[in-house]
């Protein structure tokens, strides 16, 4: 199959395909966030929730040739799951960064994140899998109270701060004031990264718009 349509991922679990058992990324996870391993998952490497997984390309990967690619794009035709594609940017792998750049980002319109080992790769899914679950506490908040308690709407913001800080942390350029700021000018990730260079400028000035933009 190409992907586990039909996968449930029980409250604080990561389930992985079990290619990854032994691995440096599988052994930094474990203890941070409960891991199962599968063997049926398809082309994907790891679900972080129902509905969102994570595509993991290795240096090995990049270097060995455009199965990856091909493997990607099967993904995106395929499914309907929120494929997050994170991708090891190292001095050997870099010559091929941009290509892949364009391909997950431009082409596909997926979400692309580079990191430099498996043990940031590993941090940054242990922070995707916290900002998975605030976004889900979040909604099913809001369904019950449908915003009519100011307190509790408070209380939501509070929750979701560090993990959204972090995740804004980690684009090049980005400290802890900016992110503060670009959330507030822009409300969410997702918009965030729909932004245009002239949007971000606003906010950010130009140097670091333009390498927000890059990135």
């Amino acid at each position: 199959p190409v992907t586990a349509e039909s996968i449930v991922v029980p409250y604080g679990h990561v389930i992985g395909n079990e290619k990854w058992r032994g691995s440096e990324v599988a052994q930094r996870l474990q203890g941070k966030v409960r891991l199962i391993f599968e063997d049926h998952l398809g082309l994907v490497d790891f679900h972080l929730s129902n509905r969102t997984c994570i595509l993991l390309i290795s240096e090995a990967d990049l270097v060995a040739g455009d199965e990856f690619k091909r493997r990607l794009v099967r993904f995106r035709n395929a499914s309907s799951l929120r494929g997050i594609v994170i991708v090891e940017k190292t001095q050997i792998s870099e010559q091929y960064y941009l290509g892949v750049q364009k391909l997950v980002v431009l082409e596909l319109g997926m979400v692309l994140l580079p990191v430099a080992n498996q043990g940031e790769a590993s941090q940054l899914i242990i922070q995707l899998v916290s900002f998975c679950y605030i976004k889900i506490w979040d909604v099913r908040e809001q369904s019950r109270d449908r915003g009519s308690n100011p307190f509790l709407r408070k209380q939501r913001a509070q929750l979701a701060e560090p993990a959204v800080l972090q995740a804004v942390q980690q684009i090049p350029g980005v400290g802890k004031t900016k992110a503060l700021l670009l959330l507030q000018n822009f409300g969410s990730i997702h918009r965030l990264c729909n932004a245009s260079v002239n949007e971000l400028e606003h906010v950010v000035g130009q140097t670091v718009a333009q390498q927000m933009y890059t990135f």
